[in-house]
């Protein structure tokens, strides 16, 4: 058993709303960064067959254009769709006391509330689109679904309640 080698996989895919506006930063060398927190909501229904919500916060960071767009794009309460690995990072505080955090490096966010263009000289026509920010092409694709495809009927049954 020893020669058994475990598969390096670190994926994770989380959805949720931003729980304070977004923080950015440059690092020395001229790196954007940013970091927020989103709300992952959790409905399941106890042993008494009632509906209760568990609520998970999670830490987010990202880099590059990644990092702009998210600056941008994003303010408290935005809702979104972060994939990525979960990440360690220790440091010393200001008072001098060892911290350490496990957040999520993004690879791709999709930005989910949907935003409106006005199309024609009457002003009529409304076009919304949601965003896809990818780190790896740094590019803004646009698709007509949502996050939805990521779910169980379960769950997208519990979206519509």
């Amino acid at each position: 058993m020893a020669d058994l080698k475990m598969p390096e996989i670190n994926y994770v895919i989380v959805a949720g709303n931003l729980t304070k506006d977004p923080i950015f930063r440059q690092t020395t060398n001229n790196t954007p960064v940013v970091n927020f927190s989103i709300a992952s909501n959790r409905k399941y229904k106890d042993s008494s067959n009632q509906w209760q919500e568990d609520v998970c916060y999670v830490g987010i960071v990202a880099w590059n254009k990644l990092a702009e767009s998210c600056r941008d794009r994003l303010k408290k309460g935005s809702a979104v769709l972060v994939d990525g690995e979960l990440q360690s990072r220790s440091w010393k505080s200001d008072e001098g006391h060892n911290r350490s955090i496990v957040e999520i490096k993004a690879r791709r966010i999709q930005f989910l509330n949907k935003r409106s263009k006005i199309n024609g000289e009457n002003g009529l026509g409304i076009e919304e689109e949601v965003d896809l920010i990818s780190e790896e092409d740094n590019s803004i694709g646009y698709t007509e679904d949502s996050f939805d495809k990521f779910l169980s009927s379960e769950e997208s049954d519990l979206i519509k309640e």
